[in-house]
């Protein structure tokens, strides 16, 4: 249940829209993938490349990859080369894609409601909060943090009722890396998405 959640916070990134706060982000990209679903919901169930691609569409251009990436690495990325970089932002972008597409076809706006802003849009990160209804009933507390890149506020991690994907995502990677090695772990993450050296990528 958290995982699909984590996917459909993250989708509510929109596609070509450029919001001036970051509440209209949030608030606009809630429409786009409503209008999506609503044309192509049966498309997206029965093929999963298409799914992919959608998703990624609406993700790519308002997730910050490179800062999402160097914080699951953490002291890792320091140490890591530039190729091992690049390749690692890559796989754990997809792998990120692919792990939670599924729970984009569960996505009801009418579950989510967005909280008043209160942060300083002055400064160079900010927090978005909301609350999403469950199936349960159960409501719990999502917040997206944000980061302005030029003029533009990007995405980097999504805290579910207090837990931080990427710190979640970091505590399973540094126990695998330290028992390990970092290639050993992006070879990994590579295979399972399909890309690396020999596989072409899987999307775009």
């Amino acid at each position: 249940m958290r995982s699909s959640l984590v996917t459909l916070t993250l989708l509510w990134l929109p596609l070509h829209v450029w919001a001036a706060s970051p509440n209209d982000v949030i608030v606009e990209a809630s429409q786009l993938l409503s209008r999506q679903l609503e044309t192509r919901k049966e498309e997206l169930s029965s093929d999963r490349q298409a799914l992919y691609a959608a998703v990624n569409a609406i993700l790519l251009p308002r997730f910050d990859r490179k800062l999402a990436a160097q914080l699951v690495l953490g002291k890792h990325w320091r140490t890591a080369s530039d190729s091992e970089k690049a390749r690692f932002i890559e796989a754990f972008y997809l792998t990120l894609l692919h792990r939670y597409a599924d729970g984009v076809l569960e996505f009801d706006p009418s579950r989510m409601q967005i909280l008043p802003y209160r942060g300083d849009e002055t400064k160079s990160r900010t927090s978005v909060n909301t609350k999403v209804r469950l199936d349960d009933g159960k409501v719990v507390s999502v917040n997206y943090s944000l980061i302005k890149r030029a003029e533009e506020w990007q995405v980097y991690d999504v805290v579910i009722e207090g837990i931080s994907y990427v710190r979640n995502f970091r505590a399973e990677l540094d126990s695998e890396i330290g028992s390990g090695t970092l290639e050993t772990v992006i070879k990994r993450l590579e295979a399972e998405v399909g890309t690396g050296t020999t596989a072409a990528p899987v999307l775009p």
